[in-house]
Protein backbone atom coordinates (compact mmCIF):
# COMPACT_ATOMS: atom_id res chain seq x y z
CA UNK A 1 0.00 0.00 0.00
CA UNK A 2 1.67 3.61 -0.62
CA UNK A 3 1.99 5.39 2.52
CA UNK A 4 1.40 8.98 0.53
CA UNK A 5 -1.41 10.32 -0.77
CA UNK A 6 -2.13 12.70 -4.21
CA UNK A 7 -2.60 15.99 -1.01
CA UNK A 8 1.35 14.51 0.40
CA UNK A 9 2.42 14.62 -3.48
CA UNK A 10 1.50 18.26 -3.71
CA UNK A 11 3.04 18.80 -0.08
CA UNK A 12 6.57 17.51 -1.81
CA UNK A 13 5.99 19.68 -4.76
CA UNK A 14 5.05 22.70 -2.40
CA UNK A 15 8.19 22.20 -0.12
CA UNK A 16 10.33 21.24 -2.83
CA UNK A 17 11.15 17.98 -1.24
CA UNK A 18 11.77 14.77 -3.10
CA UNK A 19 9.15 12.08 -2.65
CA UNK A 20 11.88 9.74 -3.16
CA UNK A 21 13.74 10.94 -0.03
CA UNK A 22 10.49 10.55 1.97
CA UNK A 23 10.61 7.33 1.25
CA UNK A 24 13.88 6.45 1.99
CA UNK A 25 12.96 8.04 5.47
CA UNK A 26 10.52 5.65 6.12
CA UNK A 27 12.36 2.80 4.97
CA UNK A 28 15.19 4.07 7.36
CA UNK A 29 12.59 3.51 10.17
CA UNK A 30 11.66 0.06 8.68
CA UNK A 31 15.53 -1.33 9.07
CA UNK A 32 15.55 0.51 12.49
CA UNK A 33 18.57 1.83 14.00
CA UNK A 34 22.16 0.59 13.13
CA UNK A 35 24.51 0.08 15.62
CA UNK A 36 28.15 0.60 15.59
CA UNK A 37 30.91 -2.63 16.38
CA UNK A 38 33.16 -0.90 18.96
CA UNK A 39 36.30 -3.15 19.30
CA UNK A 40 37.58 -1.13 22.08
CA UNK A 41 37.77 2.54 23.15
CA UNK A 42 41.09 4.50 22.07
CA UNK A 43 43.64 5.62 24.38
CA UNK A 44 46.84 7.36 24.39
CA UNK A 45 49.21 5.38 21.82
CA UNK A 46 46.13 3.44 20.89
CA UNK A 47 44.09 5.74 18.20
CA UNK A 48 44.98 8.73 19.92
CA UNK A 49 48.34 10.38 19.17
CA UNK A 50 50.35 12.55 22.39
CA UNK A 51 52.55 15.21 20.58
CA UNK A 52 55.71 15.72 22.21
CA UNK A 53 56.50 19.29 22.31
CA UNK A 54 59.19 19.58 19.95
CA UNK A 55 56.76 18.18 17.82
CA UNK A 56 54.51 20.78 18.13
CA UNK A 57 56.88 23.72 17.11
CA UNK A 58 57.31 22.18 13.87
CA UNK A 59 53.91 21.23 12.96
CA UNK A 60 53.04 24.67 14.23
CA UNK A 61 55.97 26.18 11.37
CA UNK A 62 54.12 23.68 8.89
CA UNK A 63 51.06 25.81 9.22
CA UNK A 64 52.13 28.83 9.48
CA UNK A 65 53.15 28.23 5.82
CA UNK A 66 49.30 26.68 4.60
CA UNK A 67 47.81 29.73 6.60
CA UNK A 68 50.11 32.54 5.02
CA UNK A 69 49.20 30.39 1.12
CA UNK A 70 45.50 31.54 2.39
CA UNK A 71 44.48 27.55 2.72
CA UNK A 72 43.00 28.56 6.31
CA UNK A 73 38.64 28.56 6.72
CA UNK A 74 36.97 28.75 9.53
CA UNK A 75 33.45 26.64 9.45
CA UNK A 76 31.00 27.55 12.20
CA UNK A 77 27.68 26.05 12.55
CA UNK A 78 25.75 29.11 14.38
CA UNK A 79 22.27 28.72 13.31
CA UNK A 80 20.83 27.21 16.60
CA UNK A 81 19.14 29.67 19.26
CA UNK A 82 20.00 30.62 22.55
CA UNK A 83 16.88 29.12 23.95
CA UNK A 84 18.33 26.51 25.76
CA UNK A 85 20.67 28.71 27.36
CA UNK A 86 17.83 30.55 28.95
CA UNK A 87 15.85 26.97 30.10
CA UNK A 88 16.12 27.24 33.53
CA UNK A 89 15.08 31.27 33.77
CA UNK A 90 12.11 30.32 32.05
CA UNK A 91 11.17 27.18 33.80
CA UNK A 92 11.09 28.99 37.19
CA UNK A 93 9.88 32.47 35.97
CA UNK A 94 6.56 29.94 34.15
CA UNK A 95 5.91 27.59 37.28
CA UNK A 96 2.21 28.91 38.52
CA UNK A 97 3.02 28.71 42.09
CA UNK A 98 5.79 31.75 41.87
CA UNK A 99 8.24 30.51 44.15
CA UNK A 100 10.21 33.11 46.29
CA UNK A 101 14.16 33.40 46.36
CA UNK A 102 13.75 31.58 49.95
CA UNK A 103 11.96 28.67 48.49
CA UNK A 104 14.50 27.83 45.32
CA UNK A 105 17.21 28.11 47.43
CA UNK A 106 15.39 24.92 49.74
CA UNK A 107 14.56 23.25 46.24
CA UNK A 108 18.94 23.91 45.21
CA UNK A 109 19.71 22.75 48.80
CA UNK A 110 17.74 19.28 48.36
CA UNK A 111 19.19 19.08 44.44
CA UNK A 112 17.14 20.46 42.24
CA UNK A 113 18.97 21.60 39.77
CA UNK A 114 17.16 23.88 37.94
CA UNK A 115 16.76 25.66 40.71
CA UNK A 116 20.36 25.93 41.64
CA UNK A 117 21.10 26.89 37.67
CA UNK A 118 18.45 29.93 38.22
CA UNK A 119 20.06 31.61 41.81
CA UNK A 120 23.54 31.16 39.93
CA UNK A 121 22.22 33.59 37.13
CA UNK A 122 20.01 35.76 39.54
CA UNK A 123 23.20 35.82 41.89
CA UNK A 124 25.59 36.50 39.03
CA UNK A 125 23.53 39.59 37.45
CA UNK A 126 26.28 42.23 37.56
CA UNK A 127 29.00 39.67 36.55
CA UNK A 128 27.63 38.98 33.13
CA UNK A 129 28.62 40.83 30.20
CA UNK A 130 25.13 42.07 29.26
CA UNK A 131 24.39 43.37 32.62
CA UNK A 132 24.49 46.91 31.29
CA UNK A 133 22.57 46.45 28.31
CA UNK A 134 19.85 44.78 31.12
CA UNK A 135 19.89 47.59 32.97
CA UNK A 136 19.34 49.99 30.07
CA UNK A 137 16.00 47.56 28.92
CA UNK A 138 14.92 48.02 32.74
CA UNK A 139 15.31 51.54 32.79
CA UNK A 140 13.61 52.08 29.70
CA UNK A 141 10.57 50.12 31.42
CA UNK A 142 10.94 52.80 34.02
CA UNK A 143 12.38 49.55 36.32
CA UNK A 144 15.39 49.63 38.41
CA UNK A 145 17.66 46.32 38.01
CA UNK A 146 18.96 47.07 41.97
CA UNK A 147 15.96 47.39 43.61
CA UNK A 148 14.13 44.77 41.73
CA UNK A 149 17.39 42.43 42.76
CA UNK A 150 16.61 43.64 46.34
CA UNK A 151 13.48 43.07 46.81
CA UNK A 152 13.79 39.43 44.64
CA UNK A 153 11.73 40.38 41.77
CA UNK A 154 12.94 37.89 39.54
CA UNK A 155 10.17 37.96 37.31
CA UNK A 156 10.76 41.44 36.03
CA UNK A 157 14.38 41.11 35.49
CA UNK A 158 13.72 38.09 33.53
CA UNK A 159 10.90 39.41 31.15
CA UNK A 160 13.37 42.42 30.49
CA UNK A 161 16.18 39.85 29.15
CA UNK A 162 14.16 37.17 27.47
CA UNK A 163 10.97 38.83 25.99
CA UNK A 164 10.66 40.43 22.67
CA UNK A 165 9.97 43.60 24.13
CA UNK A 166 12.91 43.28 26.12
CA UNK A 167 16.67 41.97 25.05
CA UNK A 168 14.40 38.93 23.46
CA UNK A 169 17.55 36.90 24.40
CA UNK A 170 15.23 33.74 24.44
CA UNK A 171 14.74 33.85 20.61
CA UNK A 172 17.56 35.25 19.58
CA UNK A 173 20.85 32.69 17.92
CA UNK A 174 23.46 31.67 20.44
CA UNK A 175 26.10 33.63 18.34
CA UNK A 176 24.88 36.94 18.46
CA UNK A 177 24.29 36.73 22.78
CA UNK A 178 27.38 38.44 24.66
CA UNK A 179 29.78 36.17 25.71
CA UNK A 180 32.38 38.19 27.35
CA UNK A 181 33.53 41.84 27.75
CA UNK A 182 36.26 43.35 25.57
CA UNK A 183 38.16 46.42 26.02
CA UNK A 184 35.57 47.88 23.17
CA UNK A 185 32.80 46.81 25.20
CA UNK A 186 30.21 43.68 25.19
CA UNK A 187 31.75 40.56 22.59
CA UNK A 188 29.15 38.63 21.04
CA UNK A 189 30.00 34.75 20.35
CA UNK A 190 30.32 35.48 16.71
CA UNK A 191 32.47 38.29 17.57
CA UNK A 192 34.84 36.18 19.35
CA UNK A 193 35.05 34.01 16.48
CA UNK A 194 36.12 37.15 13.87
CA UNK A 195 38.76 37.74 16.64
CA UNK A 196 39.96 34.38 17.26
CA UNK A 197 40.16 34.09 13.18
CA UNK A 198 42.76 36.68 13.08
CA UNK A 199 44.90 34.61 14.81
CA UNK A 200 44.24 31.27 13.41
CA UNK A 201 43.70 31.76 9.76
CA UNK A 202 44.58 34.70 8.49
CA UNK A 203 46.87 34.77 5.20
CA UNK A 204 50.38 36.86 4.54
CA UNK A 205 47.81 39.38 2.89
CA UNK A 206 45.93 39.99 5.98
CA UNK A 207 42.96 38.23 4.58
CA UNK A 208 40.97 35.90 7.03
CA UNK A 209 37.98 33.44 5.54
CA UNK A 210 35.14 32.08 7.84
CA UNK A 211 31.65 30.37 6.65
CA UNK A 212 28.75 31.22 9.21
CA UNK A 213 25.86 28.65 8.90
CA UNK A 214 22.54 30.82 9.85
CA UNK A 215 19.06 30.80 10.27
CA UNK A 216 17.72 32.88 7.09
CA UNK A 217 15.14 34.91 9.14
CA UNK A 218 18.33 36.46 11.37
CA UNK A 219 20.25 37.08 8.33
CA UNK A 220 19.75 41.01 8.86
CA UNK A 221 20.30 40.47 12.15
CA UNK A 222 24.06 38.67 11.46
CA UNK A 223 24.86 41.22 8.86
CA UNK A 224 24.91 44.18 11.19
CA UNK A 225 26.60 42.61 13.71
CA UNK A 226 29.65 41.53 11.42
CA UNK A 227 29.11 45.16 10.11
CA UNK A 228 30.24 46.22 13.31
CA UNK A 229 32.70 43.47 14.26
CA UNK A 230 34.78 44.17 11.04
CA UNK A 231 35.19 47.42 11.96
CA UNK A 232 36.73 47.29 14.98
CA UNK A 233 39.01 44.32 13.70
CA UNK A 234 39.70 46.60 10.14
CA UNK A 235 43.18 46.86 11.33
CA UNK A 236 44.06 43.34 11.99
CA UNK A 237 42.39 42.21 9.16
CA UNK A 238 40.10 41.84 5.88
CA UNK A 239 37.58 39.58 6.62
CA UNK A 240 35.99 37.02 3.47
CA UNK A 241 32.53 35.80 4.98
CA UNK A 242 30.13 32.99 3.60
CA UNK A 243 26.69 32.14 4.84
CA UNK A 244 24.51 29.48 3.90
CA UNK A 245 21.24 27.58 5.64
CA UNK A 246 20.33 24.46 6.28
CA UNK A 247 18.58 23.54 3.19
CA UNK A 248 15.30 22.52 3.94
CA UNK A 249 15.08 19.86 1.78
CA UNK A 250 17.13 17.71 4.23
CA UNK A 251 14.54 17.49 6.75
CA UNK A 252 13.49 14.07 7.65
CA UNK A 253 9.62 12.48 7.71
CA UNK A 254 8.44 11.75 10.53
CA UNK A 255 6.92 8.29 11.59
CA UNK A 256 4.26 6.73 13.65
CA UNK A 257 5.07 3.92 16.00
CA UNK A 258 4.04 1.27 12.92
CA UNK A 259 6.61 2.93 11.12
CA UNK A 260 3.97 4.74 8.60
CA UNK A 261 4.11 8.30 8.11
CA UNK A 262 3.64 10.55 11.10
CA UNK A 263 0.04 13.11 10.72
CA UNK A 264 -0.66 16.37 12.06
CA UNK A 265 -4.32 16.89 13.40
CA UNK A 266 -5.05 18.04 9.61
CA UNK A 267 -3.36 15.04 7.96
CA UNK A 268 -0.88 17.23 6.85
CA UNK A 269 2.77 15.03 6.74
CA UNK A 270 5.10 16.14 9.27
CA UNK A 271 8.70 16.83 8.70
CA UNK A 272 11.78 17.55 11.15
CA UNK A 273 15.22 19.29 11.04
CA UNK A 274 17.80 16.75 10.22
CA UNK A 275 20.53 17.88 12.79
CA UNK A 276 23.85 18.94 12.00
CA UNK A 277 24.71 16.35 9.76
CA UNK A 278 22.46 18.13 7.15
CA UNK A 279 25.15 20.63 7.30
CA UNK A 280 27.24 18.26 5.17
CA UNK A 281 26.34 19.60 2.34
CA UNK A 282 27.26 23.38 3.68
CA UNK A 283 30.83 22.33 4.51
CA UNK A 284 31.55 20.85 1.14
CA UNK A 285 30.16 24.10 -0.76
CA UNK A 286 32.13 26.46 1.56
CA UNK A 287 35.25 26.19 -0.83
CA UNK A 288 37.92 25.34 2.39
CA UNK A 289 40.99 23.24 2.23
CA UNK A 290 41.94 23.68 5.20
CA UNK A 291 39.12 23.75 7.20
CA UNK A 292 38.81 24.62 11.16
CA UNK A 293 35.63 23.33 12.60
CA UNK A 294 34.25 24.46 16.08
CA UNK A 295 30.76 25.07 17.47
CA UNK A 296 29.67 28.43 18.30
CA UNK A 297 29.42 28.54 22.10
CA UNK A 298 32.98 26.78 22.55
CA UNK A 299 34.70 30.43 22.44
CA UNK A 300 36.86 32.54 25.31
CA UNK A 301 37.95 36.35 25.32
CA UNK A 302 41.60 36.55 24.02
CA UNK A 303 43.28 37.10 27.28
CA UNK A 304 42.50 32.99 27.46
CA UNK A 305 43.04 32.58 23.81
CA UNK A 306 46.63 31.73 23.23
CA UNK A 307 47.20 28.59 24.40
CA UNK A 308 43.92 27.24 22.40
CA UNK A 309 44.97 29.07 18.94
CA UNK A 310 48.44 27.20 19.13
CA UNK A 311 46.97 23.89 19.99
CA UNK A 312 44.55 24.28 17.32
CA UNK A 313 47.63 25.64 14.74
CA UNK A 314 49.72 22.40 15.38
CA UNK A 315 46.72 20.14 14.55
CA UNK A 316 45.97 22.35 10.91
CA UNK A 317 50.15 21.45 10.93
CA UNK A 318 49.29 17.87 11.72
CA UNK A 319 46.58 17.81 8.90
CA UNK A 320 48.57 20.08 5.82
CA UNK A 321 51.80 17.32 6.74
CA UNK A 322 49.30 14.40 6.33
CA UNK A 323 47.83 15.11 3.41
CA UNK A 324 50.96 16.04 1.70
CA UNK A 325 52.19 12.18 3.02
CA UNK A 326 48.99 10.72 1.71
CA UNK A 327 48.73 12.10 -1.66
CA UNK A 328 52.67 11.55 -2.48
CA UNK A 329 52.47 7.95 -1.48
CA UNK A 330 48.96 7.82 -3.61
CA UNK A 331 50.82 9.21 -6.56
CA UNK A 332 53.92 6.21 -5.40
CA UNK A 333 51.40 3.70 -5.80
CA UNK A 334 49.44 4.85 -8.88
CA UNK A 335 53.09 4.87 -10.74
CA UNK A 336 53.88 1.20 -10.69
CA UNK A 337 53.66 -0.06 -6.89
CA UNK A 338 56.10 -2.71 -5.73
CA UNK A 339 56.05 -4.27 -2.73
CA UNK A 340 57.84 -1.88 -0.28
CA UNK A 341 55.68 1.18 -1.55
CA UNK A 342 52.47 -0.75 -0.50
CA UNK A 343 53.51 -1.76 2.43
CA UNK A 344 54.73 2.18 3.08
CA UNK A 345 50.76 2.41 2.02
CA UNK A 346 49.47 0.20 4.04
CA UNK A 347 51.50 1.91 7.64
CA UNK A 348 50.72 5.32 6.15
CA UNK A 349 47.01 4.06 6.64
CA UNK A 350 47.18 2.97 9.60
CA UNK A 351 48.88 6.04 10.99
CA UNK A 352 45.37 7.50 9.41
CA UNK A 353 42.90 5.62 11.06
CA UNK A 354 42.34 2.54 9.24
CA UNK A 355 43.45 -0.91 9.83
CA UNK A 356 43.06 -3.03 6.76
CA UNK A 357 40.93 -6.76 6.96
CA UNK A 358 43.05 -9.47 8.11
CA UNK A 359 43.00 -10.96 4.63
CA UNK A 360 44.77 -7.90 2.99
CA UNK A 361 47.66 -8.31 6.11
CA UNK A 362 50.51 -10.66 6.20
CA UNK A 363 52.24 -12.54 9.33
CA UNK A 364 53.57 -8.50 10.75
CA UNK A 365 50.52 -6.75 10.13
CA UNK A 366 51.81 -5.33 6.78
CA UNK A 367 50.00 -5.09 3.84
CA UNK A 368 49.97 -7.14 1.37
CA UNK A 369 50.44 -6.81 -2.71
CA UNK A 370 46.44 -7.61 -3.52
CA UNK A 371 45.54 -4.61 -0.79
CA UNK A 372 46.98 -1.81 -3.74
CA UNK A 373 43.30 -0.55 -5.18
CA UNK A 374 42.20 -1.21 -1.45
CA UNK A 375 45.04 1.26 -0.32
CA UNK A 376 44.95 3.72 -3.34
CA UNK A 377 41.10 4.06 -2.28
CA UNK A 378 41.80 4.85 1.50
CA UNK A 379 44.50 7.03 0.46
CA UNK A 380 42.28 9.30 -1.59
CA UNK A 381 39.39 10.65 0.61
CA UNK A 382 39.22 13.93 3.15
CA UNK A 383 40.90 13.68 6.37
CA UNK A 384 40.29 15.20 9.61
CA UNK A 385 42.61 16.05 12.62
CA UNK A 386 39.98 15.69 15.82
CA UNK A 387 40.82 17.21 19.06
CA UNK A 388 40.26 14.41 22.23
CA UNK A 389 40.11 15.72 25.43
CA UNK A 390 39.67 14.01 29.24
CA UNK A 391 36.11 12.55 29.36
CA UNK A 392 34.74 14.68 32.52
CA UNK A 393 30.54 13.45 31.74
CA UNK A 394 30.08 15.97 29.33
CA UNK A 395 28.18 15.12 26.39
CA UNK A 396 29.08 14.39 23.26
CA UNK A 397 31.01 11.68 20.91
CA UNK A 398 33.57 9.46 21.96
CA UNK A 399 36.80 7.96 20.18
CA UNK A 400 37.08 4.19 19.35
CA UNK A 401 37.98 1.26 16.98
CA UNK A 402 35.09 0.29 14.90
CA UNK A 403 35.14 -2.52 13.21
CA UNK A 404 33.63 -3.29 9.29
CA UNK A 405 32.21 -5.87 8.09
CA UNK A 406 34.98 -7.55 6.45
CA UNK A 407 37.30 -7.34 9.68
CA UNK A 408 38.80 -3.88 8.84
CA UNK A 409 39.02 -1.14 11.93
CA UNK A 410 38.51 2.32 12.05
CA UNK A 411 39.15 5.33 13.85
CA UNK A 412 35.25 6.65 14.46
CA UNK A 413 33.82 9.52 16.68
CA UNK A 414 30.43 7.53 17.98
CA UNK A 415 28.02 8.75 19.89
CA UNK A 416 25.37 7.45 22.32
CA UNK A 417 22.70 6.50 20.03
CA UNK A 418 25.15 4.68 17.82
CA UNK A 419 26.06 1.50 20.50
CA UNK A 420 23.43 -1.13 20.70
CA UNK A 421 21.87 -0.94 24.78
CA UNK A 422 21.34 -4.43 24.68
CA UNK A 423 24.72 -5.40 24.75
CA UNK A 424 26.61 -5.84 27.62
CA UNK A 425 29.77 -5.61 25.45
CA UNK A 426 29.20 -2.67 23.68
CA UNK A 427 27.68 -0.51 26.25
CA UNK A 428 30.69 -1.16 29.03
CA UNK A 429 33.09 -0.87 25.88
CA UNK A 430 31.52 2.95 25.82
CA UNK A 431 31.16 2.99 29.17
CA UNK A 432 34.91 2.63 29.16
CA UNK A 433 36.17 5.50 26.81
CA UNK A 434 38.50 8.00 28.51
CA UNK A 435 38.24 10.86 26.04
CA UNK A 436 35.44 12.67 24.07
CA UNK A 437 35.21 14.64 21.04
CA UNK A 438 34.29 18.26 21.77
CA UNK A 439 33.34 19.16 18.35
CA UNK A 440 37.37 20.93 17.92
CA UNK A 441 38.56 19.46 14.53
CA UNK A 442 40.11 20.26 11.18
CA UNK A 443 39.51 18.86 7.88
CA UNK A 444 41.06 18.62 4.45
CA UNK A 445 38.46 18.71 1.82
CA UNK A 446 40.91 18.38 -1.22
CA UNK A 447 41.72 15.94 -3.14
CA UNK A 448 45.30 15.10 -5.00
CA UNK A 449 44.82 17.58 -8.18
CA UNK A 450 43.05 20.27 -5.40
CA UNK A 451 39.44 19.74 -6.91
CA UNK A 452 36.77 19.44 -3.67
CA UNK A 453 36.05 16.25 -2.61
CA UNK A 454 32.45 14.95 -2.88
CA UNK A 455 32.03 14.17 0.57
CA UNK A 456 28.08 12.51 0.14
CA UNK A 457 30.71 9.94 -0.81
CA UNK A 458 32.08 9.31 2.09
CA UNK A 459 29.27 9.26 4.46
CA UNK A 460 27.52 6.15 5.87
CA UNK A 461 23.86 6.69 4.62
CA UNK A 462 22.54 4.06 7.26
CA UNK A 463 24.66 5.82 10.39
CA UNK A 464 21.42 8.27 11.01
CA UNK A 465 20.02 8.37 14.75
CA UNK A 466 16.60 7.02 15.32
CA UNK A 467 14.55 8.85 18.60
CA UNK A 468 11.44 8.96 20.40
CA UNK A 469 9.61 12.42 20.20
CA UNK A 470 6.32 13.40 20.49
CA UNK A 471 3.40 15.95 18.97
CA UNK A 472 0.16 16.77 20.19
CA UNK A 473 0.40 14.01 22.58
CA UNK A 474 0.91 11.15 20.20
CA UNK A 475 4.49 9.67 20.18
CA UNK A 476 6.59 9.98 16.90
CA UNK A 477 9.53 8.52 15.57
CA UNK A 478 12.18 11.15 14.61
CA UNK A 479 15.16 10.46 12.42
CA UNK A 480 18.81 12.54 11.87
CA UNK A 481 20.84 12.47 9.32
CA UNK A 482 24.32 11.18 10.13
CA UNK A 483 26.12 13.48 12.19
CA UNK A 484 28.31 15.79 11.30
CA UNK A 485 31.23 14.51 12.85
CA UNK A 486 30.04 11.04 13.39
CA UNK A 487 28.27 9.03 10.15
CA UNK A 488 28.98 11.76 7.74
CA UNK A 489 32.34 11.71 8.38
CA UNK A 490 32.63 7.82 8.39
CA UNK A 491 34.77 7.02 5.48
CA UNK A 492 37.11 9.86 6.06
CA UNK A 493 40.92 9.32 6.94
CA UNK A 494 41.22 10.14 10.77
CA UNK A 495 43.47 11.07 12.91
CA UNK A 496 42.82 11.92 16.69
CA UNK A 497 45.17 14.07 18.76
CA UNK A 498 45.14 14.15 22.88
CA UNK A 499 44.21 18.05 23.57
CA UNK A 500 44.40 19.78 27.17
CA UNK A 501 40.82 19.77 28.84
CA UNK A 502 40.60 23.59 28.79
CA UNK A 503 40.55 23.82 25.20
CA UNK A 504 37.12 23.00 25.85
CA UNK A 505 34.43 25.68 27.57
CA UNK A 506 31.12 25.59 26.00
CA UNK A 507 28.27 27.55 26.83
CA UNK A 508 25.31 25.31 27.19
CA UNK A 509 23.43 27.39 30.16
CA UNK A 510 24.01 31.09 30.31
CA UNK A 511 25.60 30.61 33.73
CA UNK A 512 28.47 29.09 32.34
CA UNK A 513 29.50 32.81 31.40
CA UNK A 514 30.47 32.92 35.24
CA UNK A 515 33.52 30.29 34.57
CA UNK A 516 36.85 32.14 34.68
CA UNK A 517 37.48 31.14 31.32
CA UNK A 518 34.90 33.35 30.40
CA UNK A 519 35.07 35.77 32.62
CA UNK A 520 38.91 36.65 32.03
CA UNK A 521 39.15 40.50 31.01
CA UNK A 522 39.89 40.91 27.20
CA UNK A 523 42.81 43.28 27.75
CA UNK A 524 44.54 41.48 30.39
Amino acid sequence: MDPFTPRDRELFKRLGLDESKARADLEAFSRGQKYADLERACAPGDGIVALDPGERDALAREYAQAADEGRAMQFVPASGAATRMFKALQAVRQRPDRPDLATLAKESLDGDATATEFLAWFQGLDAFPFAGDLREALRLRGQNLDRLAEAGDYRAIAAALLDPDGLGYADRPKALIPFHMGPDGPRTALAEHLSEAVDLVRDRRGICRLHFTLPPEKRPAFAAELERDCKLLAGKAHFEIGFSVQDPATDTLAADESGGPFRDARGELVFRPGGHGALLDNLARCGGDLVFIKNIDNIVPDAMRGPHTAFRRTMGGLLARLQREAHAQLEALRAGPDAESIRAAGRLCRKLGTMLPPALRDENGDAREGARDRLAGLLDRPMRVCAMVENRGEPGGGPFWVRGADGSLDLQIVETPQVDPRSKRQTAIAAGAGFFNPTDLVCALLDPRGKPYDLRRFRDPEAGFITAKSRDGRALQALELPGLWNGSMAHWNSVFVEAPADIFNPVKSVVDLLRDAHLAAAEA
